[in-house]
C-alpha cells in the first residue's frame, strides 16, 4: 500500500482552498497534471470521492472535509517541528511571528526588533500590523506567536490568552494650527462636543481607550461630532493638521509634529470644579500568547527581551 505523502496533502489543502485544479497548480507552481495526478492518487489509495466534479466546477465531499481538518492539522505540527528544530542551533535559524496594532508596530516595537535582530541575524521576523481586534483573533487563531496591542482585551477573548505588559504610552488630543483651540492655552471639558472630530475606526485600540476616557468625563459619546473615520492613525494626523477638526493620539506619534508647531496638545479643565485634568490619557501596551499553543523558542527569547525594559 502506498502511503500519503506531505506534498499529497499540501496539493489537496490548495485545491480545497481554491476550489479549482488550476488556480491550485499556480498558486503551487506545479503543472495543472500534477495536481490531478496527487488528488486521483488519494482517492484510488483510499477508495472514497474527495470533490466531486460538477460541469466545470468542484464541490468537496463530505470525505474530503474531514481529509481537509486533519491535513491542515498534520501540516500545522509538520511546520511546528520544523521550527523547533531550526532552534536547536543556538538560535541561528529560526521564525517569529508576530502580530502588533498600528500605534506598537509603526512607533515602539521597530527598536526592539532591530536589537533582537542584531543579536540574532538568523532568525526571521515577520510582523502584521492590524487593530486590536484582528491582532487578538490573529493570537487566538495561532497566526502569531506573540501579540501587542494597546486596546482592552475583552473578557471573552482572554480565555486561552496570557496577558502581559510590557510598555505603556499616552492619548493627547491635538489640533492644527488653523484650529480655533491652537491658541488657547486650556478647554473646557463640555467644549469637546463643539469641535468637529477626526477618529478612528471601530475596534481599534486608541479609538476604545478615547471613548473610555470621555465616558469617565460625564462626556456622552454620541454628542461627539466625529465628521471622518480613518483604519490609520497616520491619516487622522495628516488631517487634523491640516485644521480639520481635533483627534486623540498616541504621543509618540505627534511628537515631532509637536515639536515644530504643527500640533498643539489641548489641555482640559473641568468647568464645574475648575480643576485642570490630566490631558494625556494613560494605556498600556500588552503583549499576548496563546496559553494552549506551543511557543517556541524564539518567541520566549523575544518575550524576554520586552520584558527587561520594564
Amino acid at each position: 500500500m502506498a502511503k500519503m505523502t506531505l506534498d499529497q496533502l499540501k496539493i489537496f489543502l490548495a485545491v480545497a482552498e481554491h476550489m479549482h485544479f488550476t488556480r491550485a497548480s499556480e498558486a503551487l507552481y506545479i503543472s495543472q497534471p500534477a495536481v490531478s495526478g496527487a488528488i486521483h492518487g488519494l482517492e484510488e489509495e483510499y477508495g472514497v470521492k474527495l470533490f466531486h466534479r460538477v460541469n466545470r466546477h468542484i464541490e468537496i465531499t463530505r470525505a474530503g472535509q474531514l481529509l481537509q481538518v486533519e491535513a491542515q492539522r498534520i501540516l500545522d505540527q509538520v511546520a511546528l517541528a520544523e521550527r523547533g528544530l531550526q532552534e536547536l542551533n543556538n538560535l541561528q535559524r529560526g521564525e517569529l511571528r508576530l502580530g502588533a496594532s498600528l500605534t506598537i508596530g509603526n512607533y515602539w516595537l521597530p527598536d526592539f526588533i532591530s536589537r533582537f535582530k542584531r543579536q540574532y541575524a538568523g532568525i526571521q521576523v515577520n510582523c502584521t500590523l492590524g487593530n486590536t481586534e484582528v491582532i487578538i483573533a490573529g493570537t487566538v487563531s495561532g497566526s502569531f506567536d506573540l501579540g501587542l496591542v494597546e486596546g482592552e482585551v475583552q473578557p471573552s477573548d482572554t480565555c486561552n490568552l496570557e496577558k502581559k505588559i510590557v510598555g505603556n504610552d499616552c492619548l493627547v488630543i491635538v489640533v492644527g494650527k488653523t484650529h480655533p483651540w491652537y491658541e488657547r492655552t486650556s478647554v473646557y471639558l463640555d467644549e469637546l462636543i463643539t469641535t468637529d472630530w477626526v477618529m478612528r475606526e471601530p475596534g481599534s485600540g486608541t479609538r476604545q481607550q478615547f471613548e473610555q476616557a470621555l465616558q469617565q468625563w460625564g462626556i456622552e459619546i454620541s454628542k461627539l461630532n466625529s465628521i471622518l473615520e480613518f483604519s490609520s492613525g497616520e491619516m487622522v494626523k495628516a488631517v487634523v493638521e491640516n485644521g480639520v477638526g481635533a483627534a486623540a493620539l498616541s504621543e509618540l506619534m505627534v511628537k515631532k509634529e509637536v515639536q515644530l508647531g504643527l500640533l498643539r496638545p489641548i489641555k482640559l479643565i473641568d468647568f464645574e470644579r475648575k480643576l485642570s485634568l490630566r490631558y494625556k490619557i494613560v494605556r498600556e501596551f500588552i503583549m499576548i500568547k496563546h496559553q494552549q499553543r506551543f511557543q517556541t523558542l524564539v518567541s520566549q527569547v523575544f518575550e524576554k527581551t520586552l520584558l527587561k525594559q520594564i
